[in-house]
């Protein structure tokens, strides 16, 4: 991983001397990306800032790389993997993956990636024929943003370092963030147009070459990969297809894992990071592996099912604790959220940011972590979900269902016909025929979204949380060929190869215990235990008198979009009850406004905010045998379902008066609550626990339901009023 940045004239003039600075000022902001080199150059019309993460020829591959005739420069940013074999018969100058791109410029011109493997963003500066080229790999892992102007063109691997450059805009485009579909997470299937967030800054579309003539600016672009049509591939039975699978991801797995530094790899106990660590193991690869252990992941099983897969394959496995006590402190997070440039920055992006600088802290001479991501969005890791359970025609139907909703957005005159009626009396197609869109397979669609959301979240995310450590992400299920092998399984096999990613677990069955290859997906923080985080997002919301929260709504332009007044109203509804997902959406906006707020006022570089907490890893042979001691050092409260069986605490008593109008919780002799007879559901409810009644008994006794009492038993096994026996009633 490195970073790029710089800027050219393409109205045919020179750079003047102020862009030294300028340039200066970019490899600075872009300094996290490479901590171990830094080159700065500038000659005629180019300017270009470069900064290194020395993966592969740590000695020899520094940037810009130069061909033999001095007619092209390159800066790079990521991995070529088939290097060795484009490079066959060729005399290179340096052992860098990526000065291959030069001769298979020069050989092929805007052609040149049709043949390469790999992630990476390129910046090419053809002398001879005074051209800039900008490409990036087939499904944007490497990032490459610019602005443009009828003179100039100012380009960078993050948005941040585009705002050294005074003539480009620091607005956030509100209108293109409100109406984006990944902000509202609305269960559509609409056309995913890719957003920078910010206005009048573009990215460089994936698997694109843009070339730019330096001369008189004319501009063409070139793609040199389409996303596959679904069912198109070749004829091949279940178990050849399957057998294909394994081999491919193999070898994506050996081209990630191929590196002149040490590597680390993500481990959350499904199969998909769980693959990954067995097919790098049996390649001989050495790998220390990190594994989130928070509220959330003990109770879900994530983090026991890690340390079972570090176990089962030899790995040093690294439990990094989130007790409740770690919350993000304002400052904290608005580092995090500059660092990622996006307003879906939120939990997810917290953890793995901190399993990366904890890697990175722990392991000095880490460069590169594997990763199991972006195996859902192709694999069938959705169908269970979308289909209720219910096998694949069900997951089909709710993609066609998903289909006509978003069709319904331009026909909205239609959807009484569907929202109104608990059962559809006409036929899907109707809202096609009265001309709302095109009819598509919803299938197709549904793949060409994952193929969007993984450039606007996945492959985003993954690179700056890495990056703000100086590590770079590799995601082996993001090779090329793999993804057409699976987009292409036509249609009679879909339920038998890829319902509940039937493909992968079966391609992998060889390498791995039972028990994982058949556990089913979980959340990483959704599901069981998703309380817990969104209690910290609570947490961290209203923290410093919600100083988060008023410095978006003070942010450029906040005040023409937000409703301050009832802003601050979910705000406080969501502190009083914090386990509802609403505190997720409304971060998100907050984020717009936080993001609006910085770029008017730029803060200090990510390299100059380092981080000063401490993370530790907690060292636990058996996470469920010794579950009393990892609760008590999450320091979160178990999950009181309703099989449960409670007690009052040693050291608690409840207490009522004489005449019983007054009740009152007592804790370690004094009086910690008083509970009036304004809630006699939960009167009755503390007045049944005995040791011996379940949840469920007690709710009946009390004549409530759980959301009457809720809160109250949390916060009373918080303080130890009230704790959990270990025991369950069968049911």
């Amino acid at each position: 991983m490195c970073g790029l940045g710089g800027l050219a004239r393409v109205d045919g003039c020179p750079l003047a001397d102020d862009a030294d600075a300028i340039l200066s000022a970019m490899a600075t902001t872009i300094g996290h990306r490479g901590p171990d080199d830094r080159e700065v150059t500038r000659e005629g019309a180019v300017g270009l800032a470069f900064t290194r993460l020395s993966l592969v020829d740590p000695e020899g591959g520094a940037q810009p790389l130069v061909s033999p005739d001095g007619s092209l420069v390159l800066i790079a940013n990521g991995e070529v993997y088939n290097h060795r074999q484009l490079a066959a018969g060729q005399k290179l100058l340096t052992g860098s993956d990526c000065e291959v791109l030069l001769s298979q410029y020069a050989r092929h011109g805007i052609r040149f990636l049709e043949n390469v493997h790999g992630m990476f963003a390129i910046v090419l500066w053809d002398r001879r024929a005074n051209k800039l080229v900008l490409a990036r790999d087939r499904f944007g892992i490497k990032p490459l943003y610019y602005h443009r102007t009828a003179e100039r063109i100012v380009f960078s691997s993050e948005i941040k370092a585009l705002f050294a450059d005074p003539e480009t805009p620091r607005k956030i485009d509100w209108g293109r963030a409100l109406i984006h579909p990944m902000m509202s997470s609305a269960p559509v299937l609409v056309p995913m147009k890719q957003t920078t967030w910010f206005q009048e800054i573009q990215s460089v579309p994936a698997a694109t070459v843009i070339e730019i003539d330096l001369g008189t600016g004319a501009t063409r672009e070139r793609r040199y990969w389409d996303f596959p049509t679904a069912g198109a591939g070749e004829s091949m039975s279940d178990s050849e297809l399957t057998e294909r699978y394994g081999a491919l991801l193999a070898e994506s797995v050996a081209d990630c894992a191929t590196a002149d530094a040490e590597l680390g790899l993500f481990l959350s106990g499904g199969i998909d990071s769980s693959a990954v660590a067995a097919l790098a193991v049996g390649q001989g690869t050495q790998l220390h592996t990190f594994t989130a252990l928070t509220g959330s992941t003990h109770v879900n099983g994530d983090a026991e099912n890690a340390r079972r897969v570090a176990n089962h394959l030899g790995l040093p496995n690294h439990q990094v604790v989130f007790d409740a006590a770690r919350v993000p402190s304002v400052e904290e997070w608005k580092r995090l959220l500059w660092l990622l440039e996006t307003p879906l920055c939120g939990v997810e992006q917290f953890y793995k940011h901190e399993l990366h600088r904890y890697a990175r802290a722990e392991r000095p001479e880490l460069r590169g972590m594997l990763l199991g991501a972006a195996s859902d969005e192709f694999n069938g890791g959705y169908s269970v979900d979308y289909g209720l359970g219910e096998g694949w025609d069900s997951f089909e139907g709710s993609l066609a269902a998903m289909l006509r909703n978003g069709a319904l957005y331009r026909r909205p005159e239609l959807a009484p016909w569907w929202s109104q009626l608990s059962e559809p009396i006409f036929q899907d197609d109707v809202v096609f025929r009265m001309g709302a869109t095109t009819p598509a397979d919803p299938y197709q669609v549904f793949l060409e979204r994952e193929y969007a959301k993984i450039q606007q979240y996945n492959c985003w995310h993954e690179d700056r949380t890495a990056a703000g450590s100086g590590i770079e992400a590799r995601v082996p299920f993001l090779d090329h060929r793999l993804v057409e092998l699976v987009v292409g399984v036509p249609a009679a096999q879909r339920s038998r190869l890829l319902w509940d990613k039937r493909i992968l677990r079966d391609a992998t069955r060889h390498l791995l215990p039972a028990s994982i290859v058949d556990r089913p997906k979980v959340p990483f923080y959704y599901g069981a235990g998703e309380q817990h985080t969104y209690r910290m997002l609570a947490r961290m919301l209203s923290q410093d008198g919600y100083a988060l929260v008023e410095e978006a709504l003070a942010g450029s332009d906040a005040a023409d979009y937000f409703n301050a007044a009832g802003v601050r109203k979910l705000l406080h509804r969501l502190t009083d009850r914090p386990e509802s997902q609403d505190v997720e959406l409304a971060l998100q906006a907050i984020n717009v406004g936080l993001l609006a707020s910085m770029a008017a006022e730029l803060p200090a570089p990510i390299v100059k905010r380092p981080v000063d907490i401490r993370l530790s890893a907690v060292d636990v042979d058996d996470l469920s045998a010794e579950n009393g001691h990892v609760v008590e050092h999450l320091g979160y409260r178990p999950v009181v379902h309703d099989k449960a069986v409670l007690e009052f605490g040693a050291e608690a008593l409840l207490l009522r008066s004489m005449d019983d109008d007054d009740w009152f919780l007592v804790l370690n002799g004094e009086i910690e609550y008083v509970i009036d007879n304004e809630n006699p559901v939960w009167r009755r409810f503390l007045a049944g626990v005995d040791g011996v009644r379940s949840v469920e008994d007690l709710l009946n006794l009390a004549g409530g339901s759980w959301t009457d009492v809720e809160l109250f038993v949390y916060e009373a096994v918080e303080q130890r009023i009230l704790q959990v026996t270990g025991a369950t009633v069968d049911g």
